[in-house]
């Protein structure tokens, strides 16, 4: 198993409406396309209070590449993605890595 902890930086206000759009759109396409969340989260405590950090579960990085290119390419996700950026953009950037679980971790 493969995990990628990806990490989105907000515009500031933004958050929110990020937020909402996982929740109400994004993790709905997600399951037509059986993409498996590890976890989301924000910051409570810590330098900065406008990132939204999750990790999805992948068994390869062929499924990865499949899955996530079907995920960006989908008409619907397009559609609701502009629709709740038409004020503007809601990230300044995102980052990413696909991470490795060690021998001893916990999370295989």
């Amino acid at each position: 198993m493969l995990y990628e902890l990806r990490t989105y930086h907000c515009l500031p206000g933004k958050l929110p409406a990020l937020l909402d759009r996982f929740d109400k759109i994004t993790l709905k396409i997600w399951d037509r396309f059986a993409i498996r969340q590890a976890g989301f989260w924000t910051t409570h405590i810590g330098e900065n209070n406008h990132q939204l950090i999750y990790l999805l579960a992948w068994q390869s990085l062929a499924e990865r590449e499949q899955k996530w290119t079907a995920f960006l390419d989908d008409p619907e996700w397009q559609t609701k993605k502009a629709e709740t950026e038409a004020a503007g953009p809601l990230l300044t950037h995102v980052t990413n890595q696909i991470l490795q679980p060690t021998t001893f971790s916990s999370v295989k």
